[in-house]
């Protein structure tokens, strides 16, 4: 038997467990203990099982969840064969953990699937500038998608949007009826908006939008269908024909915002002022504000963390990352997502805005073991919860890169996470590769070529 004690994220209640192989068989539990925190100090240097056993209490994982995080990837080529086509095989990446996070006054553990050093890690030393200042504040905007459908060959496009918009309520009662279970959910049809786009290569269209509540859910199935049991009426109305029915990635009604607040003592480094540290951010966040050359790498720097959340709790990183490009595109040249600046007490004061479309029901999430195990550690319940918990790791990265590159440089930290990866690439197994990255890392070169040569003479030693 394992018995352990598990204190529910954002309660007062203690749960104990006692279990066996086969998963947990019993449990009781009490009120009055304090909310287990984030803050996991040293938690980068604990052995991996010691880290696993830790979320798994933290989450209250059963032993079978726990054990599923520690085969690895969670997926067998059976389970994969049913996903996509021509299925030869599985690829795996890293399931890291960011600590420190406090979200909306929630303490919250983020699952991390991403191969790159130095992002996990970023992420957590960040959040825990930004819990001195309170945490992390974050809102999302109702999960409402944008369906497309194309209108061509209208003889008069302004006189056909009056005729749609006077059609409005018939033409969402349609759209409804694609999916009553959403329905059911107090999801569905929304409104519809109509526009015309002139001098295309094809002439003038309409272009009809179907704003689409999907709940929980990231939406693209029930847009698509929604949208596409509207095209032959719209076709009725106008006299046009309908071309693409699909939903767009620039899901700018579904907003999510992040802020947060750094006291300006806790940026201090390396005989630095914290106050100095805060201009320097200030200064190259002004910079990518100013410059599409800058901003496309600030905003990589977020998507790291964006998409490695994305990406753990099987949503869609690749309609994420288009949207918030295009957001980031949208009216007179390419910006930044996020804003920094020194507020009225000389601390900084930190602003993220971006689309966020991701569901916690439906697709992969539900498919793919580790995307249900991640959703469970998040303790997210609405795609909502799930959004604001991004837009905050988004904020966290893009904190945690603008103060490196403000005080000691990227490559400096960056580097030294890396030295692992070299040195397993030299050819390092086992307990080398942590001997040779340390060597790496004390000689200051950190090469392929170096760590071959460090290698061979631990081998000979």
């Amino acid at each position: 038997m394992v018995y352990y004690a598990h204190i529910a994220a954002g309660t007062s209640v203690v749960r104990r467990f006692w279990c066996d192989t086969a998963g947990v068989l019993g449990q009781t539990q009490t009120k009055g203990a304090m909310a287990p925190s984030s803050r996991f100090a040293g938690f980068y240097d604990q052995p991996l099982g010691d880290r696993v056993e830790q979320v798994a209490q933290w989450a209250n994982l059963s032993v079978e969840e726990a054990a599923t995080l520690r085969r690895a990837i969670g997926l067998d080529l059976a389970q994969a064969d049913e996903m996509i086509e021509n299925v030869v095989g599985l690829y795996a990446l890293p399931l890291g953990i960011a600590v420190n996070f406090l979200i909306n006054g929630r303490d919250v553990l983020v699952p991390m699937a991403i191969e790159e050093p130095s992002v996990v890690a970023g992420a957590s030393f960040a959040a825990k500038l930004v819990r001195a200042g309170g945490g992390f504040q974050a809102t999302a905007a109702p999960s409402e998608m944008i369906g497309q459908i194309q209108v061509l060959n209208v003889a008069d496009p302004h006189s056909a949007r009056f005729d749609l918009l006077a059609a409005r309520e018939e033409l969402l009662a349609l759209a409804d009826e694609t999916d009553a279970l959403l329905l059911r959910l107090g999801g569905g049809a929304r409104d519809l908006e109509v526009r015309i786009l002139g001098d295309t290569p094809v002439g003038s269209m309409l272009i009809v939008h179907l704003i689409f509540d999907c709940r929980d859910a990231m939406g693209a199935n029930a847009v698509n269908t929604a949208c596409e049991s509207l095209g032959p009426r719209i076709e009725e109305i106008t006299g046009g024909r309908t071309r693409l029915r699909i939903l767009s990635n620039l899901a700018d009604r579904r907003l999510a915002r992040a802020r947060c607040t750094v006291p300006a003592d806790a940026l201090a480094f390396d005989g630095l002022a914290g106050h100095e540290v805060v201009e320097r951010i200030v200064e190259a966040s002004a910079f990518a504000a100013a410059d599409p050359y800058r901003a496309a790498t600030h905003n990589k720097g977020i998507m790291n963390g964006v998409d490695a959340v994305v990406l753990a709790t099987g949503n869609d990183w690749r309609a994420v990352e288009a949207g918030a490009h295009a957001y980031a595109g949208r009216g007179c040249g390419y910006r930044s997502l996020t804003t920094w600046a020194q507020d009225s007490r000389g601390d900084l004061a930190g602003t993220l805005e971006m689309p966020i479309a991701v569901g916690v029901v439906g697709g992969t999430t539900q498919v793919h073991p580790m995307a249900r195990l991640a959703l469970k550690i998040l303790g997210v319940r609405t795609a909502r919860e799930l959004a604001q918990v991004i837009a905050a790791v988004g904020l966290a990265q893009n904190l945690a890169a603008l103060r490196a590159l403000a005080t000691e440089g990227i490559q400096r930290g960056h580097m030294q996470l890396h030295a692992r990866q070299v040195a397993m690439a030299a050819g390092a197994q086992g307990q080398e590769i942590r001997q040779v990255a340390q060597a790496l890392i004390a000689r200051g070169v950190i090469r392929q070529g170096q760590a071959a040569v460090i290698l061979e003479d631990l081998r000979s030693e």
